[in-house]
């Protein structure tokens, strides 16, 4: 029996993702896929998994899983509570950005989740195909498991873990810009006053309830138009990270899930280098915009390849709790030999009478 992961409680928001249907805009297809790329790409690194491999999106609250038919390992990134519930009744911590591996009967346990965080499998999960991805798009039911979030009685199956339960790897968070997120102006700005366009990169804006994939809704200090029919455009494309600006004056910002095409005007769009920190960003921290040149973009988003790379290079090997390496024991042992005894083994020559 192949190895997969059996889905005991979905959770809340958890759905199959990966980089996305790119290159389908055309058509009218939304790119869906994570929305962090760079931390889905740290969970799959855990497991030496192509950055293209599929693996769960955490939302809100995280699903609980129970490894079948072989050994699932699995990595964790992100600030998610998360428990590993073993077979013969032990529970053991896991923290993020870490992995380990569940035997057949174990079961992972994800409780509330801060912003975003994923879980990988060793190999990827082994979903089919649909132009070109594995990524969920709720709104057209499309990839992932029928196109859905997870729920009760799914089934994932996913490559068996063949490598030595007891080496795991961790590291530590990639590290985070912790500025403001960075925008390049338009493509509609000339639509608002300069005043405008000031008091945008000026203010403190709050993340509204109103958030999932598609977008974020924005409240703050409202961004008039130049006039009321400049609040309406005609539909031209969008993308990931351009910030509308309907009629009430209060952004909204899409996200990965967006749509292809919107009528209200851009006053600017979120940076490439930037749009997986805004994905996550904490509900209850102000957010701020910073406008920058496109060259500055361009710097930003190269400059995100030598930190991946000395992040790599930073994961280290570890061990989990209530783990026991023998042939590190036996090595370290100051004695001339170890002898391994079992109830059923005769007692040496001469050890009968207890001499």
């Amino acid at each position: 029996m192949s190895a997969a992961l059996e889905v005991l409680d979905g959770g809340v928001g958890t759905t199959v993702q990966d980089l996305g249907r790119r290159g389908r805009r055309h058509w009218g297809v939304a790119l869906a896929g994570a929305l962090d790329p760079w931390w889905a790409r740290a969970a799959h690194a855990l497991l030496d998994n192509p950055p293209e491999a599929a693996l769960l999106e955490l939302r809100l609250l995280g699903p609980r899983l129970r490894a079948e038919g072989a050994a699932v390992r699995v990595a964790v990134v992100g600030d998610v509570a998360a428990t590993v519930e073993r077979a013969a009744g032990a529970r053991q911590p896991l923290p993020g950005w870490c992995s380990v591996t569940l035997q057949p009967g174990d079961a992972l346990r994800l409780g509330a989740v801060q912003g975003l965080a994923y879980l990988a499998v060793a190999g990827g999960l082994d979903v089919p195909l649909v132009l070109g991805s594995r990524a969920t798009h709720e709104r057209t039911a499309m990839g992932g498991l029928q196109g859905r979030a997870l729920r009760a009685g799914d089934r994932l199956p996913c490559a068996a873990a063949d490598a030595d339960p007891g080496v795991e790897r961790r590291a530590d968070p990639l590290p985070d810009d912790d500025g403001p997120i960075r925008v390049l102006w338009g493509p509609q700005d000339d639509h608002f006053t300069p005043a405008v366009r000031a008091l945008f990169v000026q203010a403190d804006w709050r993340l509204t309830p109103e958030r999932d994939r598609m977008g974020m809704r924005l409240a703050g200090p409202a961004l008039a138009h130049t006039s009321p029919a400049h609040a309406d455009i005609v539909s031209d494309g969008v993308a990931p990270g351009a910030i509308q600006v309907p009629a009430s004056g209060q952004p909204i910002l899409l996200l990965a899930d967006a749509q292809t095409v919107g009528g209200y005007p851009k006053i600017a769009t979120v940076i490439q280098a930037d749009l997986g920190r805004l994905a996550r960003w904490p509900s209850q921290r102000p957010l701020r915009f910073a406008a920058v040149t496109l060259q500055q973009a361009h710097a930003a988003l190269h400059a995100r390849r030598p930190a991946w790379d000395a992040w790599a290079a930073r994961r280290q090997v570890w061990r989990p709790p209530g783990y026991l390496d023998e042939s590190r024991l036996y090595g370290a042992n100051l004695i001339s030999g170890v002898l391994r005894a079992a109830l059923d083994d005769a007692p040496p020559a001469g050890l009968e009478d207890g001499s």
